[in-house]
């Protein structure tokens, strides 16, 4: 289940790391997100191991769409849930044009070209 949402963010939490019980070493960061929802929700985002270089690119603050999935696991009778990140894009101003074409202006129209009669043109 692929799912996305807009926001901003809130918070970028520090990184924490350990060794699973296999031996292996892992990474994971969290960061928070506000939506814009005529409700706004916060919402607290996973990413795990190569996935934190996600968060190089932005900052607190910035307006962002996040690409996540959801899991959820039992434990001892008990359900735990992750919002696990896995695409983090920047969202513009104006929509998603990163760069908006120059207006228009009277001086953008090139010069008419001085007719002496010569073109064979009746007009």
């Amino acid at each position: 289940m692929s799912l996305q949402v807009k926001g901003k963010i809130e918070q970028i939490l520090q990184p924490e790391s350990g060794v699973s019980r296999a031996g292996k070493e892992w990474k994971k960061q969290e960061f928070v997100i506000e939506t814009e929802d005529q409700f706004p929700k916060k919402v607290c985002f996973t990413l795990f191991n190569d996935k934190n270089s996600l968060l190089e690119k932005v900052k607190e603050g910035d307006e962002v769409e996040v690409s996540f999935n959801l899991e959820s696991r039992e434990f001892n009778g008990r359900w735990y849930h992750n919002i696990n990140a896995w695409k983090i894009d920047k969202v513009s101003d104006q929509g998603n044009f990163q760069d908006a074409p120059p207006e228009f202006r009277a001086e953008d129209i090139p010069p008419e070209p001085e007719n002496d009669g010569s073109d064979g043109l009746p007009f």
